[in-house]
Order: C-alpha cells, then structure tokens, then sequence
C-alpha cells in the first residue's frame, strides 16, 4: 500500500503490530469457540484487544479509509490460507467464523474512529472558544496564532469580527459548522464561538467585510447583526471586535438599520453611548481633514446646516457663489466618503464638526 510506504518506522512497527493483535486475536477466539463454544467476540472488547496496543494519536496519521484497506487486506491473507493450514472438513467453518470476525473488527474500528473524532471535536471547540475569546479580550499573543492554524485557520490578514443574536433552538455545533462550510465557499476561514446569546464569528481572508457578513448573516438570530473593520491579521483582529461589540451595544438606537451593518456606519449611536474610539474617529478621520489646511469647508458645511441644508441660502451668508458651495460640499464627500445631502451622512458630519470644536483649545483658557 503506497500510504505504508510513507509512515515513519514508528508508525510502520505499530500498524504492524495492529494487524498481528488482529489475527493473533482470531485465532484465540476460533480456539476458544472449538472447545468451549464462544460466542461471536464482543465489539468493545475487540476493539481493545486489537487496537489497544496502538496509541491513540495513531488515528490522526492512519485515516479511517486506510484502516479498512488494511483490515480487507488482512481478512484476505487470512481467508486464501485457511484451506492450507487446516483440514477441509474444517474449512467452511473457518470461513464462516472470518466473515464474522471481519464484521467484528469493522465495528471496532468505526467505534475507535467514532471516539476519537468526538475526542477531538471537543477540544477542537474548547480551543476554537479560547481563540475567539482571545480575540474580543486583546490578549493577542505568540500561540494565539498556533492554536488557530491548529483548528484549520490559514488566513494571514483580512481579519473582521461579526456579532449578533445567537439562535434560539438550534446547536452551537450545527451552526458552527455551517458557517464554515458556507464560508470556505466563499473563500473564508472562520472561528465560531457563542457568548452567552451572542454569536461570534472571525472570518479571514476579507478584502470586504460587509461582503464576508452577508455570506453568514443568515446564521444570526433577530436582531442586528454588526460586522467591524478589516484589520491587518489575527493578532489585531481585537480592534474589529471592539468596534463590533460597541456597535452591537448601540445599533437599537437605529432600528432602520441595515443588517449586516457595518461598525462604522454606526459611529453616531456608538460615539452617544460613550465610545471614545468612535469619538476619537469622528474628530481624526472627518473632522480634521475638513479643518486642514483651511476652514474654508467646515465654514461652509456649517452654513449649509444651519440654513437648513439649502446651498443657496448658505451662499448668501458666506457671501459666495451658489456653486463655490456646491464645490465645497463635494469636496466634503471627497475627503470623509460621507455625502452631505444624505440623512445618515448629514448626522455623521454634524456629530464630527460638533467634536472637532470640542477638541479644540478654546481662546482665554489656558491659564485656567
């Protein structure tokens, strides 16, 4: 077999000793049967005396496929040397007590397999919870990335957090697994978790978050689903958490909400329920690229609000052009990506020029 070929002398000598506790153990039975008559060998037991010698990581080399090439092959070794070991009157009983055996040691094996997978399925959960953790807590640290690549993660950047409702009803494990398998469709890989009614993904490989939580939102409960920005690998992907679980704290605040949402789309309700990031990203990123290196566009986003959104009734109190206004205003859009005239925009850019002054050192006060 091309497989056997390829094992370490280890693992050669213990698939070798395998097959000889096999056969060792048919013969023991088939001596037994013709003195005292034993019944059919037991499965559980089968399965430690011919298995148990072997350590159990031995399942993780050998895939089950091979296992059964390998006990085929023995039961036919067995088989074609039974009329040249024994008398023929005796022959069709062997052949019988082969057949029964083989089904025996079919069992066995599926009952080997079978625990070692639920063995590692647990673990597999244990850790991929661990890992999850890990990563809404920022504790980012040299094995987080080992206990990942351990569950099968391969992505080295393009990393985003989605949160939202758990489902009521169903298996964590049944909606883990089709995550991932609707993610690996879509190119991703992704680490599941739930915390307490919260269902955490990470998905990996994203140029898109939004694209990556469309995939998967329908594996969320009612209610919001968030998804945070796209960092620049697992080892940040803390960021993505923090601004998703912000965002799912204050989405109620927007119940038209689209859903998925992205974290940043929501940076008004986040910044009004305290989130000194959001606060932080409204005053750096639209706030101070508007005031540099003049204050031409904040005065004339001001004007504009303050006449009620009208360019020329803005116009008139800076004393311009209606189209130096709508000059402006584009301008605007160009450096924030955030439109003016759009309702959500218009509150995100009234919530940034509001904090921008804040943040300003006020004429008279530093000597206070």
């Amino acid at each position: 077999m091309p497989w056997f070929a390829r094992l370490s002398a280890q693992d050669r000598s213990w698939v070798g000793l395998i097959v000889h506790a096999g056969i060792k153990n048919f013969v023991d039975w088939v001596q037994r049967s013709l003195e005292d008559g034993a019944a059919s060998p037991e499965g559980h037991t089968l399965a430690s005396a011919v298995f148990g010698a072997a350590p159990q990581e031995l399942t993780g080399v050998i895939t089950l496929r091979q296992t059964v090439d390998l006990i085929r092959l023995s039961i036919d070794v067995v088989e074609s040397h039974i009329d040249d070991l024994n008398p023929s009157d005796t022959s069709p009983m062997l052949q019988r007590a082969v057949m029964r055996y083989g089904r025996e040691v079919a069992f066995a094996t599926a009952e080997v397999y079978a625990r070692a997978a639920e063995s590692r399925g647990a673990w597999d959960a244990r850790l991929e919870a661990l890992v999850v953790d890990a990563v809404l807590r920022a504790e980012a640290d040299e094995s987080l990335l080992s206990r990942a690549n351990a569950l099968g993660w391969s992505s080295l950047e393009g990393v985003a957090v989605i949160l939202g409702q758990a489902r009521a009803g169903r298996r964590d494990s049944n909606v883990f697994d089709d995550v991932r398998r609707v993610a690996r469709s879509g190119g991703f890989d992704a680490l599941c978790a739930t915390q307490g009614d919260r269902l955490v993904v990470v998905l990996g490989g994203l140029t898109d978050a939004l694209k990556g939580a469309d995939l998967i939102a329908g594996f969320f409960g009612d209610g919001p689903v968030v998804v945070g920005p796209v960092t620049s690998g697992l080892a940040t992907a803390h960021v993505s958490a923090r601004a998703a679980l912000s965002a799912q704290l204050a989405a109620p605040a927007w119940p038209h909400a689209p859903r998925p949402v992205r974290s940043i789309d929501l940076l008004p309700e986040r910044t009004l329920a305290g989130d000194v990031h959001a606060r932080r990203h409204l005053v750096e990123e639209i706030y101070a690229p508007l005031a540099s290196p003049r204050k031409s566009l904040i005065e004339t986003l001001t004007a504009w609000f303050e006449s009620g959104s009208s360019t020329e009734g803005a116009a008139r109190v800076l004393f311009v052009h209606p189209n130096t206004v709508r000059y402006r205003l584009r301008q605007v859009a160009e450096l924030t990506g955030l439109t003016p005239a759009v309702p959500r925009d218009a509150l995100t850019l009234q919530l940034a020029l509001i904090l921008g002054r804040q943040s300003e050192p006020t004429p008279g006060t530093a000597n206070l």
